[in-house]
């Protein structure tokens, strides 16, 4: 009864108010957001520079600069999915660097590597494993995949960091876009040759000899179908602002950020591509990529990395060769004069 004696006595009150009065209604201001800052204007001559040495190239090239300090970026075929061989290796270490972040592993975390890990192609980490297999460490594991591009080292941290559902965790998780990650060397390498993966391949040539024994229409069959769509494809401009990302700290602790552009600086491969246009005082962290050859074909050729001046503005860059007939002092040649255009517009 009391509840009905409030709802008739709201109604009564109600009943007495007056109605609203006429005239022009109420409005409220609501402050207009400044438009976002303009984007950085990219360098005209070397904007003008890259676009005619990537396109009087022989084959299919791709290549992006991005400052980190001042946020422009020249690209040419930026978007394209471009194969990116070894330079896939760094996901996998970033994906292990992103655990050590959250606690989950360390460097010093032992791990075993057997014969049944052994991969193929360059391998050096191949000739320790003996007995009961090679004792190493996690950290150990990147240092080898970064700077020797040990494919088996890289492997098996892949394996150990939860394969390569893992790796695209983490660039999904840091919005990394328009970068695959491939199966992993052995699938990758022999898919691309037109062969299924048995582990005796990676026994003392093995891998070699079974290629070789494929009719050639089976390998050029499957060397088609690897470059007009490889699995493991990444744009250039992708490439080059998650380098400039790495760089500024945004992806990595600042510990695990130094870690691993410390140790893509102490790189030994690809002496001959990004590191050979450098000049005095600058310096390079970086990390290539080479695919298999084909009769005169080449599906992968190779450099990205982060290239600091002496006054200590950065670079994220990368170019990449897919299909080309190009001989490799040329593909040499490209990666070295998109380095060199870069120096003369930083002056």
């Amino acid at each position: 009864m009391m509840g009905c004696a409030v709802h008739e006595a709201s109604q009564q009150t109600a009943a007495m108010l007056p109605p609203p009065a006429a005239g022009p209604s109420y409005r409220v201001a609501v402050p207009v957001p400044p438009p976002p800052p303009p984007l950085p204007q990219a360098p005209a001559e070397l904007n003008r520079t890259i676009t005619t040495l990537l396109a009087n190239f022989n084959g299919t090239a791709a290549a992006a600069i991005t400052s980190v300090d001042q946020g422009w970026a020249v690209t040419y075929n930026g978007a394209r999915p471009m194969p990116q061989q070894s330079v896939s290796k760094l996901w996998v270490s970033m994906t292990a660097l992103d655990l050590l972040d959250q606690g989950r592993l360390t460097l010093e975390d032992p791990v075993v590597v057997r014969a049944e890990d052994l991969t193929l192609f360059h391998q050096p980490i191949a000739a320790l494993v003996k007995g009961d297999g090679y004792h190493t460490t996690v950290g150990e594991l990147m240092r080898r995949a970064l700077t020797m591009s040990d494919n088996t080292a890289n492997d098996r941290l892949l394996t150990y960091v939860g394969g390569p559902n893992a790796v695209r965790a983490f660039l999904a998780r840091h919005g990394i876009a328009n970068i695959r990650f491939g199966p992993g060397e052995r699938l990758l390498q022999s898919g691309t040759a037109g062969l299924t993966w048995r582990q005796e391949y990676a026994q003392a040539g093995g891998f070699n000899q079974a290629r070789n024994a494929l009719p050639q229409s089976v390998r050029q069959a499957a060397f088609e179908a690897y470059v007009a769509n490889p699995p493991d494809g990444a744009g250039a401009a992708a490439i080059a602002d998650a380098l400039a990302r790495l760089k500024q700290g945004r992806l990595l602790s600042p510990a695990s950020t130094r870690h691993l552009l410390d140790t893509m600086a102490a790189s030994r491969t690809g002496r001959a591509r990004l590191h050979a246009a450098l000049p005095p005082g600058w310096t390079l962290a970086h990390k290539t990529g080479t695919g298999q050859d084909l009769l005169s074909r080449n599906a992968g050729f190779n450099d990205v990395g982060v290239l600091t001046a002496p006054d200590g503005r950065s670079y994220a860059v990368a170019v990449m060769i897919g299909d080309t007939r190009a001989p490799m002092r040329d593909r040499q040649a490209l990666i070295q004069q998109v380095v060199h255009a870069l120096v003369a517009e930083h002056g």
